[in-house]
């Protein structure tokens, strides 16, 4: 399989994979045990804690596509329940958690860590302080599933890290970039108050975006053979096959 052919096969996968974790009532719950009131904050907290105690305004800085608004009021929500460095290993651990009960059985876990960590390790940082965050997160041996969920979480971080360097490379906010991927209402469910419609002239500028975070991706995957690709791209379809059944 060629670089790009992984790439565009693998991208929407791992996303919508990890919307469905950060969205399930069941992650919430996780947070809700450790003691997070309802809401935000343990999503915030949790996320955004590989950051450390980092000021709302940096945390909105690098994350990038979600409203400000929400993000200010996760991360104050999350401030005092735990500190940042124990909120993301709390999230890591719901990560995990969720992963041993939606990744399929049968599906070969172990190869899947070794690709994918070969993905992780050669990826370049610098600029993705969120990827570089929760890259730098243990890992644990023992929890295979759980190990390869965490992986895919990375992952997808990685590339949205990327994707908001390539949106504002190519002229475009990150408010613009979501009402034009998602649509008005969608984008308000993501925090931002009261988006507008944007021109139709802004669309191949998010075209080219989204092509250039392809390109941001593409060092990972060339560290791959062909045949290692279309492995990596076989097991990320088995273990996101909930996705679709």
């Amino acid at each position: 399989m060629e670089i790009f052919e992984c790439i565009t096969a693998v991208a929407r996968p791992i996303h919508d994979f990890g919307d469905e974790f950060m969205s399930d009532e069941a992650t919430a719950a996780v947070g809700l045990r450790a003691g997070f009131p309802p809401g935000r904050g343990f999503y915030c907290r949790g996320r955004f804690g590989v950051l450390g105690e980092a000021p709302t305004t940096v945390v909105q800085a690098v994350q990038g596509f979600l409203g400000p608004d929400l993000v200010t009021a996760g991360w104050l929500a999350g401030r005092s329940v735990m500190p940042a460095g124990e909120a993301a290993a709390c999230y890591a651990q719901a990560v995990r958690e969720w992963g041993r009960t939606n990744v399929p059985a049968g599906v070969d876990v172990e190869h899947f860590n070794r690709l994918a960590q070969q993905l992780i390790d050669a990826a370049d940082a610098d600029a993705l302080p969120l990827f570089a965050g929760w890259r730098a997160q243990p890992c644990p041996a023992d929890d295979p599933v759980g190990a390869a969920m965490q992986r895919i979480h990375v992952l997808r971080e990685h590339r949205g890290a990327c994707h908001l360097a390539a949106v504002r490379l190519c002229g475009l906010s990150a408010r613009a970039a979501m009402v034009i991927n998602l649509g008005v209402e969608q984008a308000t469910r993501y925090g931002w108050q009261e988006p507008h419609s944007v021109a139709a002239t802004l669309i191949p500028r998010w075209q080219r975006a989204e092509q250039l975070t392809d390109e941001l991706q593409a060092p990972l995957y060339a560290t791959l053979t062909d045949r290692q690709r279309t492995e990596f791209a076989q097991l990320v379809s088995a273990l996101t096959a909930s996705l679709t059944s």
